[in-house]
């Protein structure tokens, strides 16, 4: 590659960075998860899929907002692409003009291009129509990735996947 092509490559990945297209990298990750273990680490606002024993991919995340957090192990229940959203209870009751459904590939579904739905609760790891609220601590204790993160994590995970949440 000559030095243009190179310069012009760069300058393309880091628009691309810099929009938000997509955020992971590969890291260092000391930890005793099992490979294909998906940790989020909601006090750095970070989520790491294990890929072996020493690194794993991470990628930015919004999390819970003070008082909507939570901590523990949960498993990936389900795959949806587009998903359609139907606001749980506590959500309908903050907002209520809220319609009762919004349909997958609305521009004001919250879910974005593709859903995580976890064991536990009304909570899924799912990308999101607010890109600016990645990095904040802004959802009811989902966990919101950048559309183009969350294909890509969605790619590499299956149901049944591990996911552990700490503060």
């Amino acid at each position: 590659m000559d030095m243009r092509n190179a310069v012009a490559a760069a300058a393309m990945l880091t628009g691309l960075l810099a929009t938000g297209a997509e955020a992971r990298e590969v890291v260092r990750f000391d930890s005793s998860y099992e490979p294909g273990t998906i940790v989020v680490r909601s006090s750095e606002r970070k989520l790491y899929l294990v890929t072996d024993y020493g690194s794993a991919v991470r990628y930015p995340v919004a999390v819970g907002r003070l008082g909507k957090q939570w901590s523990g192990t949960a498993f990936v229940a389900g795959k949806y692409v587009n998903p359609a959203w139907s606001p749980p209870d506590e959500i309908k009751r903050d907002k209520p003009s809220l319609p009762r459904v919004i349909p997958g590939g609305s521009k004001s579904n919250p879910m974005g291009t593709r859903a995580l739905v976890l064991d536990r609760g009304q909570y899924a790891i799912h990308g999101t129509n607010n890109p600016k609220s990645i990095g904040t601590f802004a959802s009811y204790g989902c966990v919101r990735m950048f559309n183009a993160d969350i294909q890509d994590l969605y790619d590499r995970v299956g149901v049944g996947t591990t996911v552990v949440v700490t503060r």
